[in-house]
C-alpha cells in the first residue's frame, strides 16, 4: 500500500500537524502511516488518530509520496544512516528539523525535492506560523502542495533558508515563551489576590485579545502600548517596571539564543 502521507518521528510537532491535517479532512487516517521507536508511542498514534504505525523507517519511505522527517536533529544522521535512500521515485521530503540545512538534508537525500519547514505547536488549534524554503529540485506542484499541507494548521510564508535558524529562534521556540508570559501574568494577578483559575483566564484572554487586535488592525505593537498607557496611570507604573527589570532585553535575548542554537544543531 502507498500511503499518501509517512512521518518518521511521532512526537510533538509531528502530532500537531497531523492531528490538523486529519480534522481539516486533507488527508484521511488511512493514507498516513507514521514510525517511532517507542512502542508505547505507536500505540497512542493507533488509537487516538487510527494512523497505520510501524517501527520501520524504510518501510515508510518505500511506501509514501510525501515523508515528513519529524526526529530531533541530534539523531538526524543516525536515522538517515540506517535507510536505503536509491529509489526510483522519490517522494518529495519535508523536514522540520531545527538547525538541519537544505545542504546537509540534499547531502543525505540527493536527488531527492526537498522542503525545509519550521512550523510551531499552535498548528493543534489551526494558528501555526510556518516558514518553508525549498531547494531547486522541488517542482511548482510540490511547492503548491505543500502551501496547501501547512495552511490548512495556520499562516504560511516562503523564506530565504538563510533566514531559516531566526524563524526557528522566533516562530518556532516562541510559543514558550508567550507561555511563561502567560504564566507570569497570571501569577501576578495570583499576587495580587485573585484566585489562580480566574487569573490564567483573564491572562491567556488578555495575550490572545491583545495578539488578534495587533493582527486585524495592523497595529504597530508600540502604537497599541501607548493607546493603554494613560499618564500618571496603572499601565505606566507597570511598564516602566517592566523597562527597570529588563523585560525587552531578556526577551530579545531569548529569541537570538535560540537562533544561535539552532545554528549550533545544524553545524553538529
Amino acid at each position: 500500500m502507498v500511503f499518501k502521507l509517512g512521518v518518521i518521528g511521532g512526537g510533538v510537532m509531528a502530532e500537531a500537524i497531523i492531528s490538523r491535517l486529519l480534522k481539516e479532512k486533507i488527508y484521511s487516517s488511512s493514507s498516513i502511516i507514521v514510525s517511532d521507536p517507542q512502542i508505547s508511542r505507536r500505540q497512542f498514534w493507533h488509537d487516538q488518530y487510527s494512523v497505520t504505525t510501524t517501527e520501520d523507517n524504510q518501510h515508510i519511505l518505500d511506501n509514501c509520496e510525501i515523508l515528513l522527517l519529524a526526529i530531533k536533529p541530534q539523531i538526524f544522521e543516525n536515522v538517515v544512516s540506517s535507510l536505503n535512500l536509491n529509489l526510483h521515485e522519490k517522494p518529495l521530503v519535508l523536514s522540520i528539523l531545527a538547525g538541519v540545512s537544505l545542504e546537509k538534508l540534499a547531502h543525505h537525500f540527493p536527488e531527492y525535492p526537498i522542503v525545509r519547514v519550521m512550523p510551531n505547536t499552535p498548528a493543534i488549534v489551526g494558528e501555526a506560523m510556518t516558514a518553508i524554503s525549498p531547494n531547486e529540485k522541488v517542482t511548482s506542484l510540490q511547492l503548491d502542495l505543500t502551501l496547501s499541507l501547512f495552511h490548512s494548521i495556520g499562516s504560511v510564508i516562503q523564506i530565504q533558508e538563510s533566514l531559516m535558524d531566526a524563524v526557528t529562534g522566533l516562530s518556532g521556540s516562541g510559543p514558550a515563551f508567550v507561555a511563561l508570559m502567560i504564566e507570569a501574568l497570571a501569577d501576578g494577578g495570583v499576587a495580587s489576590g485573585l484566585p489562580r483559575s480566574i487569573a490564567l483566564e483573564l491572562a491567556t484572554q488578555t495575550v490572545l485579545g491583545t495578539a488578534q487586535l495587533v493582527k486585524h488592525k495592523n497595529l504597530h505593537p508600540a502604537i497599541l502600548k501607548d493607546q493603554v498607557t494613560s499618564p500618571g496611570g496603572t499601565t505606566i507604573a507597570g511598564v516602566a517596571q517592566l523597562e527597570k527589570n529588563g523585560f525587552r532585553h531578556a526577551v530579545i535575548s531569548a529569541v537570538t539564543t535560540a537562533y544561535k542554537r539552532s545554528q549550533e544543531l545544524g553545524s553538529k
